[in-house]
């Protein structure tokens, strides 16, 4: 891929005017603009409406922004390595803009794409892949296709998640919005005492799974809601309720390394281990495992957010 955008006035062009203005991106062209499209006449002299080339700005950076990937481990345990991604310079495209502006540039020229490096490279999963100071297991029906399912949407989310020392982890941001655009299910069962989402349901045996293997870590937890019901996967009281629009499960790290947060499906088995480097410094918490007896589980119609 160029790592450039390439501007041309096309003077020679029948259809086009030496006010024209066509970007092209990796040989294509993406705009045309016209000179005038961007005039703000004042009083004995001639201006750049800024609203204007503001807009025209955000809309190339929207076509062309190639956004980083973080390293990541696969399912073999291999480290994935980091991808680099590019956004428009824009100050360079400022000044380059304005000297076409004002006509006092070649009629060609080109504006280059700045790298975006990705947070998490390959060396800093290597080195924080180390040491497990935390897991936790949970067990569900995996006949249960609709929950299996959204359990495993929610799994592969938070899975291969860093965070740094200094902050905080939000279970709703990580995993966003559960829809069925996305590719959550609605889960037509209720397991006795635990009311099941409308969409989504599972979605919270996922966020206790994750809680406990960050309690179990010693991390801070931040914010944590247990449901109104009993629900069967976790002990009393270790659970943690989470809804869009409702309560989210935080947590903070407050150590002095990053954690990787890695999790997985095994069967009817949905596992989280927190891992660290060798040099990280916490106190691990004593927390009680989960129950291996799958719960009965209850048709309904109504399903309610949990």
């Amino acid at each position: 891929m160029s790592y450039f955008l390439t501007i041309f006035l096309f003077l020679s062009s029948p259809f086009l005017t030496p006010d024209d203005l066509t970007v092209t991106y990796e040989g294509q062209p993406i705009a045309t603009v016209n000179r005038m499209q961007f005039h703000s006449p004042l009083i004995g002299k001639e201006m750049i409406d800024s609203d204007k080339y503001q807009l025209f700005l955000n809309q190339i950076q929207q076509q062309v922004y190639t956004p980083p990937v973080n390293a990541k481990i696969d399912k073999y345990g291999q480290i994935v390595p980091e991808q680099i991604g590019y956004m428009l310079d824009k100050r360079s495209f400022h000044e380059t803009f304005y000297k076409y502006y004002y006509g006092n540039e070649e009629a060609q020229f080109e504006v280059p794409l700045r790298p975006v490096h990705p947070k998490v490279n390959s060396e800093i999963l290597s080195n924080i892949r180390v040491q497990r100071i935390g897991q936790y297991v949970t067990y569900f029906n995996k006949r249960n296709k609709e929950r299996s399912h959204n359990i495993s949407l929610a799994t592969e989310a938070i899975n291969n998640h860093v965070v740094f020392p200094g902050e905080t982890f939000s279970f709703n941001e990580v995993v966003g919005k559960r829809t069925r655009a996305r590719g959550y299910l609605t889960a037509p069962v209720i397991v006795r005492g635990e009311l099941s989402e409308d969409i989504g349901g599972g979605i919270c045996q996922v966020s206790s799974t994750l809680y406990n293997a960050i309690d179990h870590a010693g991390l801070k937890i931040v914010q944590r809601y247990s449901h109104s019901r009993r629900v069967p996967y976790v002990p009393r009281g270790r659970d943690a309720t989470v809804s869009w629009y409702g309560p989210d499960f935080m947590f903070k790290n407050q150590l002095n390394q990053p954690i990787l947060i890695q999790a997985r499906i095994y069967g009817g088995q949905m596992l989280v281990y927190i891992l660290s480097s060798d040099l990280i410094e916490n106190e691990q918490r004593r927390v009680p495992g989960a129950p291996l007896k799958l719960p009965k589980e209850i048709n309904i119609t109504n399903e309610q957010n949990g």
